[in-house]
């Protein structure tokens, strides 16, 4: 593994209640985070090659975690994102590297599927550092009861020569979804659009 991994965590997020009304099942977000250590720290380096096949390393490894911490089969993930915080001796270009070129493909064969663009979102940071992950359904872009984001952090990281890398999966969309655009049932899956 090319990851040099300090530490993994595992957040369940579920919404049982909201506004009053019970939400039956509960929609549930889970992301799994890893704070990692960012080999091109505090240099610039041309080729970010290994930070892209520790993304492809990161998409399997926190999607699957991703997956069994909701209990689910992978086929029944509904939405995704990624995100990554950068250390202050980094640069926000790391974690395009490690989010764009290689993560989706081996979440997607985690998930089973995943026709849409994974959403993203990327900053940099120091220890604590929120970030907010955006999610959108793994099949269809246009379904808007999917569109959310779940905001994590870890207490400790981003050190300045680290990375944290967050990949979140939901097992259904927003609770109280009602603003219509297309449905679940409605899509077709064939161009990450519809």
């Amino acid at each position: 593994m090319a990851a040099k991994i300090r530490k993994l965590v595992v957040i369940v997020d579920e919404v049982r209640m909201e506004m009053g009304q019970k939400i039956d099942p509960p929609t549930r977000r889970a992301v799994a985070l890893a704070a990692i250590e960012n080999p091109f720290a505090s240099r610039f380096v041309t080729d970010l090659d290994l930070l892209s096949e520790i993304g492809a390393e990161l998409g399997e490894l926190l999607g699957q975690k991703c997956v069994d911490a909701l209990g689910i089969r992978p086929g029944d993930a509904q939405s995704y994102g990624k995100a990554a915080i950068v250390g202050e001796a980094g640069e926000i270009e790391h974690a395009a590297a490690i989010l764009h070129p290689k993560l989706g493909q081996p979440l997607r064969r985690v998930l089973e599927k995943g026709a849409a663009l994974v959403p993203s979102a990327k900053k940099i940071g120091g220890l604590g550092t929120a970030i907010d992950v955006p999610l959108g359904h793994k099949d269809a872009a246009y379904v808007r009861s999917h569109f959310d984001a779940i905001e994590v952090r870890i207490a400790d990281a981003p050190r300045a020569n680290e990375i944290v890398v967050a990949v979140a999966v939901t097992d259904s969309g927003r609770p109280l979804a009602r603003v219509g655009g297309l449905q679940p049932h409605e899509i077709k899956g064939e161009d990450g659009l519809r």
